[in-house]
């Protein structure tokens, strides 16, 4: 366990004294915020939802997140415990607000990989710009002292489980459900 921790260190010191500077300071801010509460991923399947051609990456980025929701958040952070680095560190000072919570697995990452693998999964290019997007947000998670590389490694399989189930799931219900609710509507116009 020290030799992962020291691991875990040397990538977060690392990044810390060779990449972080004022302006990446700035753009990292805007980053992990994008991510908090995973609100931008929320934003982004109901606005897949909302549009036929969308509808079962929004279907399977929901699923997705309501499990990381769950299975990482409510779950294994608190059954895990492990401490976030800054509290470790005392001496680190935070360019953002003290996040609450454990640290394992990463939230951000795990919400961000489950919506963005949940898009790639139906449709490539989106997909492809989300996971970016995804990236950026763990990376911002480390850069920000926040996150040990192991969380946010832990966050990017819990994303891909959650969205991969999230797609078996839509694969397996999807059409006999959107079926019903078409079968439905168009009884209830040939009825009036």
């Amino acid at each position: 366990m020290e030799a992962i921790l020291g691991f875990d260190f040397a990538i977060l010191d690392f990044i810390r004294e060779n990449i972080a500077n004022p302006v990446l300071d700035v753009i990292m801010k805007i980053i992990t915020h994008s991510g908090d509460a995973g609100i931008i991923w929320i934003v982004a399947a109901i606005l897949c939802l909302i549009f036929k051609k969308t509808r079962k990456a929004g279907t399977c980025m929901a699923i997705a997140l309501i499990l990381v929701l769950l299975i990482s958040n409510l779950t294994l952070k608190p059954l895990i415990a492990r401490p976030r680095p800054f509290i470790l560190r005392e001496e680190i000072e935070l360019i953002i607000s003290a996040p609450s919570g454990f640290s394992f697995p990463s939230g951000h990452t795990a919400s961000s990989f489950a919506a963005a693998i949940g898009l790639f999964i139906y449709h490539k290019k989106l997909g492809i710009a989300a996971l970016i997007w995804a990236t950026l947000v763990a990376f911002s998670r480390l850069y920000m002292y926040v996150h040990y590389p192991t969380d946010i490694l832990a966050g990017i399989v819990m994303g891909i489980i959650c969205a991969v189930i999230g797609m078996v799931l839509v694969n397996k219900f999807y059409q006999p459900i959107a079926d019903r609710i078409t079968d439905k509507f168009k009884k209830k116009r040939e009825n009036n």
